[in-house]
């Protein structure tokens, strides 16, 4: 009996807003606040940006495939890359996608330049984004381009069959997820053109949300439980044992070239696709990111993994009081404020968090990713500062002198202003531990 009066507030808030906000200034994805942590702001390079398209041959075909016959196909993927430009490239471009409800289309504001001349004095580490179900590689862009201002040549994959318009079989994105992210890996890799010649794949992270950060974790050696590929949700014919721990198929995903691994808000383990002696198997440095109210991953599930993955060094950033979308998506568009009659809900809620303010957390996000990517794949030792923290923000001493430098007692965060931490946890362990 609520649902009309609430599609009525929404039709209402609307209105407003659109009334007051001039429509070229809505949808911005570059948003860094003025209480952002230290590491959060763009860096200083200019960022481009160019959309690839690639085929993986020879693929199990789920949609099409039945308990008697397994179909193959060459599965496409189109993926978008950010990367560092040539000096002097003017900033500033948009970005044509779909939301949540794929009917409602709209125009993001960033800062790349649309296939900018790439900056040619060196060469980047590589970052691949990976969605969630459904999504697409835009949900992350407000990470691919700050990444890339900073010195990263960033990969962000459509994943097929988990995109909002092409939503499918749940099984492809079971099978497909860390499989596509090793492709695109090896595309990248492959390019002999000049985001190839700048790119380093030789030190390359994966950031994944959902499941993104499901086939993440995969792709960095937690291979699944013996046994889930007989379950109901997944693909025909057994064919997700390609992902079970101890299989040589498992095994081959896993890739010396990828030194960090980023899970925020991984599904699986609420399902029980994880066993300890899988999670154990996880041999790449992984920061895992979490609402602790998280009821589709499950809050209490995801410290599971970050407990029991003993086989490497990993860190657990919770968002108290935040759900599912905490740390990755976008600022919800304006579009998106309104009811879609085909999902029977706003598509904001697909974005936004009802306790946190998303650009807040976006900004956090970007802090604690160019510090733990710096340190793994740069080599920077002096950010492994920013990870070595007090478990419980509020538990933080801010203790300054007028000129602003630090007395003996000062525990708080490192690159967080004073008061700005509070909601945050963030959990240390090593391997063996």
């Amino acid at each position: 009996m609520f649902v009309k009066p609430r599609s009525c507030f929404w039709k209402i808030a609307v209105s407003l807003t659109l009334a007051a906000t001039p429509l070229v200034a809505q949808d911005r994805i570059d948003l860094i606040r003025p209480d952002a942590p230290e590491l959060a702001p763009y860096g200083a390079l200019p960022i481009g940006v160019t959309t690839r398209h690639f085929e993986h041959q020879d693929q199990v075909d789920v949609l099409n495939a039945t308990e008697d016959t397994l179909v193959r196909y060459d599965r496409p993927l189109t993926v978008e890359i950010w990367y560092p430009a040539a000096a002097g490239t003017p900033q500033g471009g948009t970005y044509e996608t779909e939301l949540r409800d794929p009917s409602i289309t709209v125009t993001l504001t960033g800062r790349a330049a649309r296939d900018a001349p790439p900056k040619s004095d060196g060469a980047y580490p590589l970052v691949v984004i990976s969605h969630g179900y459904p999504g697409n590689r835009v949900l992350l862009s407000h990470l691919g381009e700050n990444l890339a201002s900073k010195g990263y040549v960033v990969a962000s994959i459509d994943h097929t069959d988990s995109t909002y318009p092409d939503q499918a079989a749940f099984g492809s994105t079971l099978l497909n997820r860390p499989i596509d992210q090793k492709f695109v890996v090896d595309s990248i890799a492959n390019l002999d053109d000049s985001i190839g010649s700048i790119t380093d794949a030789n030190n390359t992270a994966v950031i994944g949300y959902s499941m993104g950060g499901y086939g993440a974790l995969i792709f960095g050696g937690a291979g699944l439980a013996p046994g889930v590929e007989a379950s109901t949700f997944a693909p025909p014919q057994g064919t997700l044992i390609h992902n079970v721990a101890g299989t040589d198929t498992h095994e081959a995903l896993v890739d010396d070239r990828v030194k960090a691994i980023i899970s925020i808000g991984p599904w699986g383990k609420n399902y029980g696709l994880w066993d300890d002696a899988g999670l154990a198997g996880l041999r790449k440095p992984t920061l895992l990111m979490a609402g602790e109210v998280d009821d589709v991953s499950v809050y209490a599930a995801m410290r599971e993994i970050f407990e029991q993955a003993t086989g490497t060094d990993r860190h657990l950033l919770t968002f108290e009081n935040a759900n599912h979308n905490a740390a990755a998506p976008i600022p919800a568009p304006m579009a998106s404020w309104q009811p879609s009659e085909s999902l029977g809900f706003p598509p904001f809620d697909h974005y936004a968090d009802a306790v946190w303010d998303t650009t807040r957390m976006n900004n956090i996000t970007q802090h604690f990713t160019t510090a733990f990517l710096d340190l793994h794949l740069k080599g920077d030792e002096d950010k492994a500062a920013y990870l070595d923290l007090v478990p419980n923000a509020k538990d933080g001493v801010f203790s300054a002198e007028e000129d602003g430098s630090f007395k003996p007692d000062h525990t708080y965060w490192k690159g967080f202003p004073a008061r700005t931490a509070v909601g945050l946890i963030f959990e240390t362990e090593t391997q063996g531990n």
